[in-house]
């Protein structure tokens, strides 16, 4: 299987486990079947806004195994980030919700919520009901020399309802504002993978996700395997025309394929799947799975593009074969 490849799954929440309120499909039955085969779950989330135990009481109500210590989030690394900066026992200006508060007193650092209170920092995490007048505040203290951390730079994120903006837009605020850009913490960026790997002891992980440019982008800065998912944000369409460094190492329909033998990929073939170029365009031949067939695209895709990008044009016969 997939997984025995692996001691820790670092897996991302939002589109892959859950879809808003309600669980992925399949999703809450393979976590707790990888679990029985000795994978250490750690979730690994870019939302700053809640806890970990808050996290961890919402995926145990969906049927998913976890504890608050299983939870890693960008709330997390990002006041790491800060207390390795600013001096112990500093002010720290939180613009975003409880999640990130905990996160920034648990580092030894006072949360605070004006620019009166000389934050040596601000951080800065998407929340419900985000206001202008903290964002503002938030806004005066970088002016006046506080280091700006932001817990991710996500320009969206999936909901039930759709993708709504993320604190990556949100962020721009205070940066338009100011001229200053943030440190980013969360996915791609170094520190919430650092984080997640310190918290787990994890030695030989896999990232799994459903975002190309957080996830598989963070995982290949790390330097480990990534797999994507097909249940959240990336599509056919996506895979086909990524750059290399949005290319996962594994594809799959969703988590079930964890507890299941990941199938030979060569040459543009996968199962009963073959990809070949025939006048610069890629053509699928064959018959079989949607995900093999996808497979086996981008595996052809992907070296001819060598460190370049498929253009759309070039796959729609495969995108007309796969859906």
């Amino acid at each position: 299987m997939l997984i025995d490849g692996y001691d820790t799954l670092l897996l991302d929440l939002d589109g892959v486990v859950y879809l808003g309120r309600h669980a992925v499909p399949g999703a809450p039955e393979a976590l707790e079947a990888a679990r029985g085969r000795g994978a250490r779950l750690a979730y690994v989330t870019n939302n700053a806004s809640r806890t970990p135990a808050a996290i961890a009481a919402h995926l145990r109500e969906l049927g998913v195994p976890a504890g608050a210590a299983d939870v890693v989030t960008s709330a997390q690394a990002a006041a790491r980030v800060v207390a390795e900066r600013v001096p112990p026992g500093s002010n720290v200006l939180v613009v975003g919700g409880t999640g990130l508060r905990l996160a920034v007193r648990d580092r030894g650092l006072r949360p605070v919520s004006t620019a009166l209170e000389a934050p040596a920092a601000v951080v800065q995490g998407i929340a419900p009901g985000l206001s202008y007048g903290l964002l503002a505040e938030g806004a005066l203290a970088v002016r006046q020399g506080a280091l700006f951390v932001a817990s991710n730079r996500d320009g969206t994120m999936p909901t039930d309802r759709g993708e709504l903006p993320g604190n990556g837009s949100m962020v721009r605020v205070i940066a338009a504002a100011t001229g200053v850009e943030p440190v980013y913490a969360g996915k791609p960026d170094p520190p919430l993978h650092r984080e997640s790997v310190l918290r787990t002891g994890a030695r030989r992980p896999l990232v799994v996700g459903d975002r190309l440019d957080t996830d598989i982008e963070g995982a290949m800065k790390a330097g480990v395997d990534g797999l994507v998912v097909l249940t959240g944000v990336a599509t056919p369409l996506d895979l086909l025309t990524a750059a290399p460094e949005h290319r996962p190492t594994y594809l799959a329909e969703g988590l079930s394929a964890l507890l299941e033998p990941y199938p030979e990929v060569r040459e543009g073939a996968c199962g009963g799947w073959r990809a070949r170029w025939v006048d610069d365009v890629l053509r699928l031949e064959g018959d079989g799975s949607r995900i093999d067939g996808l497979r086996a695209a981008c595996d052809a895709a992907w070296a001819r593009a060598g460190q370049g990008r498929v253009e759309e044009d070039a796959i729609k016969q495969v995108l007309d074969r796969i859906g």
